[in-house]
């Protein structure tokens, strides 16, 4: 088992702990632990009112069955929702949240119930960490996205027009309740953009997962939670191993898990949020980052057609979206918040499980895609 990570199991859960010294805190995966937020709240000695962030599409499917999980424990539920989509997570929304919360009077020790995908768990961590100062988050994602990645590690944020996620802050949650029974509401498209994450621990961390992925996709995408609970549980243990190593992402470590990110984001920004799903440019960058490798001598052609392969399985997209001029996607790439002194510290990739950073112009990734 990975380092900074520890795992219990029952016949019903797995349950993962991100190792942050007082921070710390469990990711519990398995049907049904929706229903378990209220207790957990009530044990870690909160009372009184709870803030309730979701979507408008989640709402209807899940704030009714929280609201009644937080009351069953003494809590009086104030419930916002937003917009569904990624060209909602902006400063706009973002006050719609702070407005809501502020008129209600809320106090620091109101705990804050992300419900939903990763837009969700993005703005209602980020409402919580900047709201009086810090108040505690709870995630349940509801994606697959969401729970084996943007709901674990504490990165919370919001758009701006020039990019993505320019405007945040780390803030960790109490703990993260990961529903897998979920899923099964989920569009097949949204859970195949989820899946764009799984793929990706299995390139850069674990050359075993990646291989069940090439002839188990479909398994995946027929959501049964007998056969996703594992592979959740299996993305948490690499996510959580990673954050305890490296929490702000000041080591270098963490900044592996940004792989196909830095051209994913770039095309997002470029296509206005409303064309591709998250996970989908993901797939299109870590497809770009593997060419980019491969060009530059990195990695050889059959560890690129593997990766070309097990994404498709997937129904997800691998090439550039038509028509996006390498200039464009240069203006874009300068903005990726791993950039210093003009250069952007690029994940490449050496085989599956295996990755190395380079240093590179805007430029130099956006000609030689």
């Amino acid at each position: 088992m990975a380092a900074g990570a520890r795992m219990t199991v029952d016949r019903a859960r797995e349950e993962v702990r991100v190792d942050l010294g007082p921070r710390s805190y469990p990711i519990v995966v398995g049907e049904g632990v929706l229903d378990e937020v209220g207790a957990r709240l009530a044990a870690e000695g909160f009372r009184g009112r709870a803030g309730l962030v979701t979507s408008e599409r989640v709402a209807t499917l899940y704030a009714d069955r929280v609201e009644r999980a937080l009351v069953a424990a003494g809590f009086t539920p104030l419930t916002v929702a937003i917009p569904d989509g990624d060209d909602h997570k902006n400063l706009a929304w973002l006050a719609v949240v702070y407005d809501r919360f502020l008129d209600a009077r809320i106090e620091r020790r109101t705990p804050v119930v992300a419900l939903g995908g990763g837009v969700i768990g993005d703005v209602a961590g980020f409402a919580a960490a900047t709201l009086l100062r810090g108040l505690p988050i709870v995630q349940l994602p509801t994606t697959l996205l969401a729970q084996v990645d943007a709901a674990i590690g504490g990165k919370t944020g919001v758009n701006h027009p020039l990019g993505k996620n320019l405007i945040g802050a780390f803030h960790q949650p109490r703990f993260v309740l990961a529903d897998v029974g979920t899923l099964r509401t989920l569009p097949r498209r949204e859970l195949a953009g989820g899946l764009a994450e799984v793929i990706k621990y299995g390139i850069i961390r674990d050359a075993d997962l990646f291989a069940r992925l090439e002839t188990g996709v479909g398994a995946l995408l027929d959501a049964e939670p007998g056969v996703l609970a594992p592979v959740v549980a299996a993305c948490a243990r690499i996510k959580a191993a990673v954050v305890s190593r490296d929490e702000l992402e000041t080591g270098g470590e963490r900044a592996v898990l940004n792989f196909g990110h830095t051209v994913g984001h770039a095309v997002e920004v470029l296509t206005e949020y409303r064309e591709l799903l998250h996970g989908e440019a993901v797939a299109i960058g870590m497809v770009a980052a593997a060419r980019l490798s491969r060009r530059r001598g990195l990695c050889d052609d059959r560890t690129v057609d593997r990766i070309v392969g097990v994404l498709e399985a997937a129904g997800l997209p691998t090439e550039l979206p038509p028509g996006l001029a390498p200039a464009a996607l240069a203006v874009a790439l300068q903005t990726d918040k791993k950039s210093a002194g003009g250069r952007i510290r690029f994940i490449a990739l050496e085989a599956i499980g295996r990755t190395r950073f380079v240093e590179l112009t805007a430029a130099e990734i956006a000609n030689q895609l």
